[in-house]
């Protein structure tokens, strides 16, 4: 299955027709919208019930950057083989992808072990981003380092289904919080902090990627993957990790001085709205 029969399943017939079509959620007219010299993404995970896609709007709505990088599994191509679910805020986010790009945005777009192939956006396996103070970084998926993705299949598959079953969980609590405006918090992510092996997991995929990233001649890695955003120093190799928008709901940016930071944009988003609620008691 590849994407151009996808977007005929949505309806629309062609990737250029998304730049010119109309989002069911409006575009945001955002003034101030944030400015950054590079954004990294990963890990939506479109057409799957997990994706966290009014949140992943809001801050495409907020901020703007020369450079975008989407870090793999933007599309879940696992989930869409075993069944179709594609809403139309999927769509929209589609949409101002390419409607970044149409607008001057460089867009590089790195598969990763669940996409489908994309287009009309430049595609690598891998890139070098160079940072505004001169590092070179090593931008990747991260899934070639997975053993468990690449050795034992069945078991990544008997994972995904126990992961997913652990979001539809994850989307109950969440359903519950925003009846009481309680803002939006991550089972998922918590459990996986709580959990040894799944620490020890995340530890040793990093360090791994690192010195992957180190044997390059790099100085540091980018990469997505394991819905964990990290920052750290690994034997001399800057590893960074920006997250995803199932769980965490984070991204990676670089700023026009080459400083770099996660952002959380759940976090973003309650700071923003316990703003309008002291503006409105002043």
């Amino acid at each position: 299955m590849d994407v151009a029969q996808l977007v005929m399943d949505t309806g629309i017939t062609d990737f250029a027709d998304f730049a010119h079509s109309n989002p069911v959620i409006p575009e945001k007219s955002v003034e101030g919208r944030r400015q950054f010299r590079t954004i990294w993404i990963s890990d939506i995970h479109l057409g799957t019930r997990g994706c966290n896609a009014e949140m992943l709007i809001d801050f495409l709505d907020h901020v703007d950057s020369e450079t975008l990088y989407l870090v793999g599994d933007i599309i879940d191509g696992w989930r869409l083989k075993k069944k179709f679910y594609w809403p139309a805020a999927h769509n929209d986010i589609v949409w101002r992808l390419l409607k970044r790009a149409k607008r001057g945005a460089k867009v590089i777009y790195i598969p990763g072990n669940h996409d489908l192939d994309f287009g009309g956006i430049s595609i690598r396996r891998k890139a070098i981003h160079q940072t505004a103070d001169g590092r070179r970084l090593l931008v990747l998926h991260g899934d070639e380092f997975d053993a468990i993705t690449l050795a034992h299949k069945w078991l990544a598959h008997v994972g995904d289904f126990a992961y997913n079953a652990l979001m539809a969980l994850n989307r109950a609590v969440n359903a519950f919080r925003r009846r009481f405006n309680m803002p939006y918090w991550s089972l998922s992510k918590h459990a996986k902090a709580k959990v040894k092996n799944a620490v020890e997991f995340i530890s040793n995929y990093e360090e791994i990627v690192a010195h992957a990233a180190g044997a390059r001649g790099v100085d540091g890695v980018v990469c997505g993957h394991i819905h964990t955003a990290e920052h750290r120093m690994i034997q001399g190799i800057e590893y960074w990790n920006d997250g995803d928008w199932v769980e965490g709901c984070t991204a990676l940016v670089e700023h026009f001085d080459g400083r770099m930071e996660v952002l959380h944009w759940a976090d973003e988003i309650a700071v923003r709205e316990l703003g309008k609620v002291s503006a409105l008691a002043a």
